[in-house]
């Protein structure tokens, strides 16, 4: 079986931007959505993720891979103010990030309740929460039939990981934010032991190198020193969790061996920060080996011999800016607005103070902007401030550089790679070197740059291959061959088998449930027939392989005439025979009281007087014709019949069918014409035309019994037939003789055939 599966990639956030990351997956029926970031540089509705593009019922799980505000702060939107809870879609993310998110989306509401662009309120926060199901790397998740997906650790920050996706067997690499170089306290990025046909990867520097650990620490730490000698302040923007626990390790061994420096405080202005701390103390078993050996010989790293909280009453600010040269670090990393960009309006005109941008900073952000040395910059008044203090870049933003991505990407092997939180320009030429290098080595890797909301359609050409075991294996098939049997699929690998192989090859079982129902009953046969014929329009009389007498309903329910007052009706058990068994029953045990009834005699009596007694004289298509007429007639008035003369000439363009011809008017320009073979409508109006057939369909349904509106069973042996005669047995279990194996099917047509 050829299969051409499509698996369609949309971003709704970080396609050719930095910020509010969020990828949709959708393959075979299923979707999956990576990461509900916001974006920084923007406030309110306008840093969501395009959430009205999708049908957030329809998703499956979302998966987040870190804390990160610009991976996870859109999450309580999605869950709370869209229709992902009238699915059954679930959320995941690692231990450490679901405890660290928890703060995280706190602060968060408490940042932005203070303003009109509130997104959500505490309470819809706490309720996200608690729907958020946590799980540990290397772990193999379940969330629905047909996706499972396994966490790898992804450095960067603590808890973050990259998710191995597997949809109906195609697998998925979705990175997210990730870093190849262990630090002070974080292992590296895994390269996943499975191959997948699809890596999504971020390409956040493009090709940008960056200086090693050793060096980057020894500048960085120089740099504040210097300016600590000259009497300044050292503002270091970061945000609370993630780059700030690793510079404060840094700053912490560094003063440690400079004893010059232990009168020189180093604050965190971060309460978000110190409340974080516990956790980073919890999952010490999540960091690197450093960090487990260090804390095994009850050093604990985390509490830090010479930095301190610094408390926030109100006018810190200038009292630190008024004091002795010190250290502070101060959220948010972009410095839009907090106490990092209170502190930079008062530092700024100083030029003995330093401000050090550790992290890498997204378009459109102060950060940004002041990394180009402006003469002066805007406060948050208004006001125009001189800008004098030293301004430098130092990246400890955990992010793969093109050395470390570009060999990420060959390791991992994928056949195609989508590059996404990555500017423009960066990700373009990301694209072209990578293209060149894979060009080189004359290997067949497609590199897609999506913008945001352009949905990437990746087709996975492949043999879906069912595999014939058991009985049918036994015999090789020629060309040709039909091969029938029952298809097991199971986690997308198929396999035909015979039916009575089913127990033994896939531990499943088959029966066919018969039942009967035995009946005593105060009247004749006769009359039982004639009241299953008014009720289903027809039915099948003959003998059944024991030679009693049997009438087939509707092909389904068999009603045998075992004595004078006692019948048994037998069908085999489906959800329709059940329900057209129970019909019969009533139908049956009704008879005796039936006011119909009352007609019987002693005497032997044809019922020929009541209305469907027509059915069993004439031509019953004929019958049928007429009913279709009085219908009509009721609704139109004189309808006249039309029959071609038997071996009569016909002018030439005359039709040569019967039909039915209903007059609208005297003048005949309006008649419609019904063909009775084809039961299509002609007429010159085409309102008329359209109300004809109408009225001409609720006819047919309305004249038509059950029995012709259903695909019977297998015929009944006649009346006369030899009992003895050599019959076969269908699958179904009914007995046939050798001449009544055709199946009845009555059409609608069959009202002129």
């Amino acid at each position: 079986m050829a299969d051409s599966p499509t698996l369609s990639v949309t971003l709704l956030g970080a396609g050719q931007e930095v910020g509010r990351s969020c990828c949709v997956l959708q393959y075979r029926g299923k979707t999956i959505v990576c990461d509900t970031g916001v974006h920084p540089a923007y406030n309110g509705m306008a840093s969501l993720p395009f959430v009205d593009e999708l049908d957030w019922s329809t998703v499956d799980a979302i998966l987040i891979t870190h804390f990160h505000l610009d991976h996870a702060a859109a999450l309580t939107y999605i869950m709370e103010k869209t229709n992902f809870r009238d699915g059954k879609g679930k959320v995941y993310m690692t231990h450490p990030t679901k405890a660290v998110h928890k703060f995280m989306m706190q602060d968060f509401v408490r940042m932005s309740s203070s303003s009109s662009d509130a997104l959500f309120t505490p309470l819809e926060m706490s309720m996200s929460l608690s729907s958020i199901i946590p799980v540990s790397a290397h772990q193999l998740i379940t969330p629905c039939p047909g996706v499972s997906f396994t966490p790898y650790h992804a450095g960067h920050v603590l808890g973050a990981c990259m998710f191995l996706i597997d949809i109906a067997g195609l697998k998925i690499l979705y990175t997210g934010d990730y870093s190849r170089e262990e630090d002070r306290h974080l292992v590296k990025a895994e390269v996943p032991p499975v191959r997948p046909d699809v890596l999504i990867v971020e390409s956040t520097y493009g090709v940008q190198s960056l200086e090693g650990r050793d060096e980057k620490e020894l500048r960085f730490t120089s740099l504040v020193h210097s300016i600590i000698r000259r009497g300044g302040h050292v503002l270091l923007p970061t945000f609370a969790l993630g780059r700030a626990q690793e510079l404060l390790l840094i700053l912490d061994e560094y003063w440690k061996k400079h004893p010059d420096l232990h009168n020189v405080p180093v604050y965190y202005a971060s309460n978000l920060a110190r409340k974080c701390m516990a956790v980073y103390q919890t999952y010490i078993h999540t960091m690197n080996s450093n960090i487990r050996s260090r804390f095994a010989k009850r050093d604990n790293p985390f509490v830090f011999k010479h930095i301190s909280n610094l408390s926030q009453p109100r006018g810190w600010e200038r009292k630190i800016a008024e004091g002795p040269p010190c250290v502070v670090l101060a959220s948010p990393g972009f410095l839009q607005s907090g106490p990092s960009r209170e502190l930079l309006e008062l530092w700024a005109p100083d030029s003995r103070n330093g401000l050090i941008i550790t992290g890498y900073s997204i378009e459109g952000t102060l950060a940004r902007d002041i990394m180009t040395e402006p003469d002066e910059i805007t406060g948050l008044k208004g006001n125009t401030i001189p800008r004098k203090l030293s301004v430098d870049y130092l990246s400890f933003s955990a992010h793969v550089d093109y050395a470390q991505n570009s060999e990420f990407i060959e390791l991992v092997k994928a056949q195609h790679v989508v590059l996404v939180h990555g500017e423009q320009t960066a990700m373009g030429r990301l694209k072209a070197a990578m293209t060149a290098r894979f060009k080189d080595r004359d290997e067949d890797v497609k590199i897609h740059t999506p913008r945001n909301l352009e949905t990437l359609e990746l087709s996975f050409r492949g043999e879906r291959v069912a595999k014939a075991i058991g009985t049918l294996a036994n015999k090789a098939p020629q060309e040709n061959d039909v091969i029938s049997g029952l298809l097991v699929s199971k986690d997308y690998s198929y396999t035909l088998l015979d039916p009575r192989d089913l127990k033994d090859f896939a531990g499943l079982s088959t029966c066919t449930v018969t039942q009967r129902q035995k009946l005593v009953l105060g009247v004749g046969w006769d009359l039982v027939r004639w009241h299953l014929e008014g009720m289903y329009g027809s039915v099948e009389e003959g003998l059944d392989k024991d030679g009693v007498k049997t009438i087939r309903v509707m092909g389904a329910v068999d009603v045998k005439h075992n004595a004078e007052h006692e019948l048994t009706l037998e069908w085999d058990s489906t959800a329709s025979n059940d329900m057209i068994a129970d019909s019969v029953l009533a139908l049956i045990t009704g008879i005796d009281k039936s006011p119909a009834s009352v007609k019987l005699t002693s005497s032997q009596h044809s019922h020929t007087h009541h209305p469907h007694a027509d059915s069993h004289e004439g031509d019953p298509s004929i019958t049928r014709i007429q009913r279709i007429v009085w219908f009509l007639e009721a609704h139109f008035g004189d309808v006249e019949l039309h029959m071609p003369e038997v071996g009569g000439e016909q002018e030439q363009g005359e039709n040569n069918e019967p039909a039915l011809i209903v007059r609208m008017d005297d003048s005949g320009e309006t008649d419609a014409h019904i063909n009775l073979v084809t039961l299509v409508v002609s007429c010159p109006s085409e309102t008329v035309r359209k109300r004809v057939e109408a009225v001409l369909d609720m006819a047919i349904t309305t004249v038509s019994s059950l029995t012709e509106s259903f695909i019977t069973g297998v015929s009944m042996a006649p009346e006369d037939a030899d009992p003895k005669q050599e019959k076969s047995t269908s699958p179904d279990g009914h007995a046939n003789t050798e001449t009544t194996e055709d199946k009845i099917t009555v059409a609608e047509a069959d009202v002129a055939s």
